[in-house]
């Protein structure tokens, strides 16, 4: 009676691992593209531009050809790049590889859950089977591994918001209406994504939730008890 719900259980919990995983990986794999695509973009303008420096050679000729005094600078200044263009590329750069990460923690949360599946299952005497799975199942309850599983997606959206991040700074200096309507858009967004994040401290049973959900349903409840503690200490001291 016990292997038979715990394989049920164990199919059930490792089915739900999986699928959590796959489409973390479809994501990253879409998402990781289109970073790395705007990265290649931008990571130019963290060095000289080479059609610049061409464009003040063929100047510097034609003046010469034209009898005009060239001046020649002996320690010409370093080329240092803009602030924004350096914000941009930390913020892309951070957010590629924390997708990148999530893609290789999603892969290893797979083998982890065909590993457990594995020893849970394992063939032999049931009163050995009942043991190993009960040990194995103490590990991944001890080592918080389903928690691990639903952190992934944390930084995943991190991520993302980096990405949108960094856009907004790479469009501000180029288009300011262009920034500011993407920079409208995302803000719409973050605000719904914090509804979804507090709705379930406010009513348990709402299906809407986020990664942050549980931490801020956590901070919610600690600051909550620490204001009762200090109303009560307040209390005792007038009285």
């Amino acid at each position: 009676m016990y292997l038979t719900e715990a394989k049920k259980e164990d199919g059930q919990i490792t089915k739900k691992w999986t699928e959590d995983t796959n489409g973390v990986l479809v994501f990253t794999g879409l998402f990781s593209a289109i970073v790395a695509a705007f990265i290649m973009e931008s990571y130019k303008k963290l060095s000289p531009d080479s059609g610049d420096q061409t464009v003040k050679l063929l100047t510097q000729l034609v003046n010469s050809s034209a009898g005009v005094p060239i001046v020649v600078q002996n320690n010409p200044p370093p080329f240092k790049a803009p602030a924004s263009i350096v914000r941009v590329n930390v913020m892309w750069f951070l957010s590629l590889i924390l997708s990148l990460s999530c893609a290789l923690l999603a892969t290893l949360m797979q083998q982890w859950a065909r590993r457990y599946l594995e020893y849970a299952q394992h063939r032999g005497a049931p009163r050995r089977r009942a043991r190993i799975r009960a040990y194995m199942f103490e590990g991944v309850e001890k080592f918080h591994l389903s928690q691990a599983v639903e952190a992934i997606p944390l930084l995943l959206h991190t991520s993302v918001f980096l990405f949108f991040a960094g856009l907004i700074d790479f469009l501000l200096p180029i288009n300011e209406v262009v920034a500011f309507s993407a920079l409208g858009c995302v803000v719409v967004f973050a605000l719904i994504y914090a509804i979804f994040t507090l709705l379930p401290s406010l009513h348990i049973n709402c299906p809407y939730r986020t990664p942050l959900s549980g931490i801020t349903y956590i901070s919610l409840q600690l600051s909550a008890l620490n204001l009762f503690s200090i109303a009560i200490g307040i209390e005792g001291i007038f009285h």
